[in-house]
């Protein structure tokens, strides 16, 4: 009953045999090989537009990548409260950025509110030199609280954003589950709706550890830069063609969504299951494969000692995690777990 992390999930086998797809004889170095060039044709096909790429092996190194190509050392990325960039990357936007601060925002279940950004901005005054300036607008699809963000939703943010003279950033390490949730097309839910640069995950949905940064519209012109950064950084690596080959495979035939879908459903089943538990309840809506919960203390131990992994949440919540490698049975385990706690009440 493994629900810490759906980065604790094993490889899909097909990405798996990306890898060894890409895996015969010699090739160029540095992105110059064709499993790249091929994986950036399928991300155009996918997000139905021109667009550049850079792959990373990790969500951090792309949210920091990207970020640092948006903000400069002297301003501001406005985020939630409870964005993976504050709470879980260890300062790496500001040391990317050289300087660039983050400034949170607050939002009920992890999303900022139009009216809170509204409000942000109205405060912004690029040209008081006493006052560090906003330039970014980062959002999370899904959020640190498992909740969605609708194609409107990131619009009405984005065009706030915009007018203000800021860009949008998009972190998607989860956005597969957003999609199939939102049930709306990739161009949809980021660059239609006004996203400039995103980071598009992998690594949480079968892959062995593959990021994609995606620079849409006028924000292609920042490719050299961010390949500078990227070399300066150690995120250059020789053998660019491995993370393609996870792209590629992951791209493929649709798996990337197939994949989400099943956590997804595995989230809402275990939902079903957690709710059976006497005095729980959800902390926020399931909007993917994330379901956070508040259970009473011998519900938490019961479950732990039954061999269930899951994390405990900055608001007294538990964190559980899906993944497309959820089995039924372990599901089953916590619903006969909350029987037995059921019958003992």
């Amino acid at each position: 009953m493994d629900f810490s992390s759906d980065t604790s999930a094993p490889a899909h086998p097909a990405i798996v045999n990306g890898l060894l797809e890409a895996n015969h004889g010699a090739a160029p170095s540095y992105g110059a090989d064709r499993w790249s060039s091929d994986a950036r044709e399928a991300l155009r096909d996918v997000f139905e537009t021109d667009l550049e790429v850079w792959m990373t092996s990790s969500g951090t190194a792309a949210n920091a990548l990207g970020l640092s190509c948006l903000c400069p050392s002297t301003s501001l990325i406005l985020c939630h409260e409870e964005a993976h960039i504050e709470r879980d990357e260890r300062g790496a936007p500001e040391f990317f950025t050289g300087g660039g601060r983050l400034s949170l925002l607050p939002g009920a279940h992890g999303r900022i509110g139009e009216a809170t950004l509204e409000a942000r901005l109205r405060l912004n005054r690029p040209e008081f030199v006493h006052e560090t300036p906003a330039a970014v607008l980062s959002i999370s699809n899904l959020t640190e609280c498992g909740t969605l963000y609708r194609p409107h939703e990131v619009r009405a943010l984005a065009d706030l954003a915009h007018k203000a003279g800021l860009r949008v950033h998009l972190d998607g390490a989860r956005f597969a589950n957003a999609l199939v949730t939102a049930d709306c097309t990739p161009a949809d839910l980021t660059w239609r709706a006004g996203v400039d640069v995103m980071s598009f995950g992998a690594g949480k949905n079968g892959a062995t550890g593959c990021e994609a940064i995606l620079l849409f519209g006028e924000a292609r012109s920042l490719k050299g830069d961010l390949l500078t950064r990227a070399k300066r950084s150690g995120h250059m690596p020789p053998k660019m063609r491995f993370f393609a080959g996870q792209m590629l495979a992951y791209l493929r035939d649709g798996l990337w969504l197939d994949l989400a879908r099943r956590a997804n459903v595995s989230a809402l089943s275990l939902s079903g299951a957690l709710l059976e538990i006497p005095g729980a309840e959800l902390a926020h809506s399931v909007d993917g494969n994330e379901v956070f919960v508040r259970l009473p203390h011998a519900a938490v131990d019961c479950l732990s000692a039954a061999g269930a992994r899951f994390y405990p949440w900055p608001d007294g919540a538990f964190r559980f995690v899906c993944s497309w490698a959820t089995r039924p049975d372990e599901i089953e385990a916590v619903r006969a777990i909350a029987s037995a706690l059921r019958e003992a009440d």
